[in-house]
């Protein structure tokens, strides 16, 4: 393919179609544009910018990132998923301005050694914030690229990325390269869909194999499907006689990392058994008021339904089993804590918490 027909027909495109006007997109610092990166993984667009917007409002840069506390941070991010995403934020800002002097390092090798950033974060950066030659490889490029050269093999098969980041590289150009980036990102987010692309208004269709071949519609290729085994857990909603609820802040590793949820009670416990449990953990004695509607949830790597149990605490026992890990709190507290998103659902429907999260 030329790489100067392709990247000229793609600038012009980007140059009358492209998106200007995001939030990220001004004053293009690298922590900016960073902060946009990270949340723009595996999330869409209209789905990031209050979250952005609200973020930059607390977090106006790497110093007040690093110095904010990991609840308030999360509490900011809590309804976008992927937690490990902020979490490795925080570690970066704080790597950033304890070994390069709160200055976002410029160069691929120091970039890409911060936590949570890989390639093509990398080359976003790069490219975007300090206008170097750089290449990214994103969901959105890999689409563009699968169509464009008709690969037919799914593009997470190791031999198929290393192809695509091959053809990446050839066909970026030296100049315009923020221009560029955002112009190959733009193109698969907004006519180079998944489903449904809009060919027609597509710059680069005299170029496409899958359109010359008819085969937009089947590629990418799609991870070969596993069936996602299912799991089964109880959670407590526990009411103190005052009224606070009890919450368990939940590890750092694992799902819901470092966010607040509800204490969860191993499925291998009957029903019958849920109160002498929580007796035997948190102490005092409980009393199951309701059983609710189950609550379904759908990981990368497995199924989880969640089963939620309404319990009040009638006898209070000064012992909490883990103190710091289960927290009692008052229910005008909860709402500015960092919550799963099916969590927060859940406590909303049940008037716990009075404000939806964002």
């Amino acid at each position: 393919m030329n790489e100067f027909s392709f990247a000229n027909k793609l600038l012009a495109w980007f140059d009358l179609h492209g998106r200007k006007d995001l939030p990220w997109q001004s004053n293009r610092t690298p922590y900016r544009v960073w902060v946009s990166e990270i949340m723009l993984q595996q999330t869409q667009v209209a789905s990031v910018i209050n979250y952005y917007q609200r973020f930059m409002g607390t977090f106006p840069n790497i110093q007040s990132l690093a110095s904010a506390h990991e609840d308030v941070v999360l509490e900011h991010w809590a309804g976008l998923g992927y937690y490990a995403r902020a979490r490795n934020l925080h570690k970066a800002a704080k790597l950033v301005v304890s070994e390069h002097k709160g200055v976002f390092p410029a160069n691929f090798e120091s970039i890409v050694n911060l936590p949570g950033i890989g390639r093509s974060t990398a080359g976003a950066i790069l490219s975007i914030a300090f206008k170097q030659k750089a290449t990214i490889l994103d969901g959105n490029v890999k689409r563009v690229l699968c169509r464009v050269e008709a690969i037919r093999s799914w593009p997470g098969e190791k031999a198929t990325e290393n192809r695509l980041w091959q053809i990446a590289e050839s066909l970026n150009p030296d100049e315009r390269t923020a221009d560029y980036t955002q112009a190959i990102m733009d193109l698969g987010a907004t006519l180079c869909t998944r489903s449904k692309p809009s060919c027609d208004l597509c710059p680069l269709r005299e170029q496409c194999r899958a359109h010359e071949l008819n085969l937009q519609s089947e590629l990418p290729k799609s991870k070969p499907k596993k069936k996602l085994p299912q799991k089964h857990t109880w959670i407590a909603l526990i009411e103190s006689n005052d009224g606070r609820i009890l919450l368990e802040k939940r590890p750092p590793a694992g799902i819901w990392g470092s966010l607040y949820s509800l204490p969860e009670i191993s499925h291998d416990h009957s029903l019958q058994e849920i109160e002498a449990q929580c007796s035997s953990i948190f102490g005092g004695e409980f009393e199951i008021i309701d059983v609710h509607e189950s609550i379904q949830h759908t990981f990368s790597h497995y199924k989880l339904e969640l089963k939620p149990v309404n319990l009040k605490n009638t006898k209070i026992e000064h012992r909490v089993e883990n103190a710091s890990r289960f927290i009692w709190f008052d229910k005008q507290h909860m709402n500015k804590l960092g919550l799963p998103a099916p969590i927060s659902q859940y406590l909303n429907r049940q008037s716990i918490l009075t404000v939806e999260k964002l």
